[in-house]
């Protein structure tokens, strides 16, 4: 069974992932209005690039903007838990050789030790990210069903990974569960709120050319509040 969902399963998932984020982007870029939008990122391209990559920048970096500023806690998990999304999946031994053998891209593998911690401080920030969900007033108002889901997606798999790294006794089982869960994710990603991995960068981008060409925001240089 292994062999079956690091296979061909790993690979049809892998599959819709990119194939359902580029049709998210597709869909994103078609929904900007042609007058308003397309026209004017495209006429005024030495403003809105750097406008756009200014925002993104921004908010890519701990403490770069006003809203990671004013909620230092809140920017502290985040970052945490996006470390480690980003760099163990990508970085884990066992995931550069799936991605070489199928994909054909060889990466650099993280230290296993290291790639232990980043799994423990994204399954805390996870389960604080979520305990904020549950005392914030303001969040409680905010909350559904696929917020829930979305945590629940990420825990998995670094959850999953970790015990079967840990617990030797049972390394099968805790394997085929890790890779169902990480594959899981890979097919519900575009279809849920975890298609901010790539919106993140168009609603950024299109915020931060929207400020620098019609707000005055290429004018303002630092002060501006991306």
């Amino acid at each position: 069974m292994l062999d079956f969902i690091t296979g061909p399963l790993f690979v049809i998932s892998l599959v819709i992932f990119v194939v359902g984020m580029l049709a998210r982007i597709f869909w994103y870029v078609r929904g900007l209005d042609w007058r308003l939008e397309r026209v004017a990122y495209r006429y005024h391209t030495d403003r809105s690039v750097p406008g756009a990559l200014a925002s993104i920048f921004k908010w890519l970096i701990p403490g770069g903007t006003d809203g990671w500023r004013t909620q230092p806690v809140a920017a502290v998990l985040f970052f945490l838990l996006h470390f480690g999304a980003v760099l163990v999946p990508l970085f884990l031994l066992g995931h550069t050789v799936l991605l070489e053998r199928y994909v054909g891209i060889t990466l650099p593998s993280l230290p296993g030790t290291l790639a232990d911690i980043l799994s423990v401080l994204s399954l805390a920030a996870i389960v604080l990210l979520g305990i904020r969900r549950m005392v914030s007033p303001a969040l409680r108002q905010l909350n559904s069903g696929s917020d829930w889901l979305i945590l629940v997606l990420t825990f998995l798999p670094f959850a999953t990974g970790l015990i079967a790294r840990l617990d030797t006794s049972a390394y099968q089982s805790w394997m085929i569960l890790h890779v169902l869960s990480g594959e899981l994710f890979l097919i519900l990603a575009p279809f849920t709120k975890l298609s901010h991995i790539v919106l993140f960068f168009m609603s950024r981008a299109q915020i931060g050319m929207d400020f620098a060409i019609k707000r005055g925001g290429a004018t303002r240089g630092g002060a501006f509040p991306w």
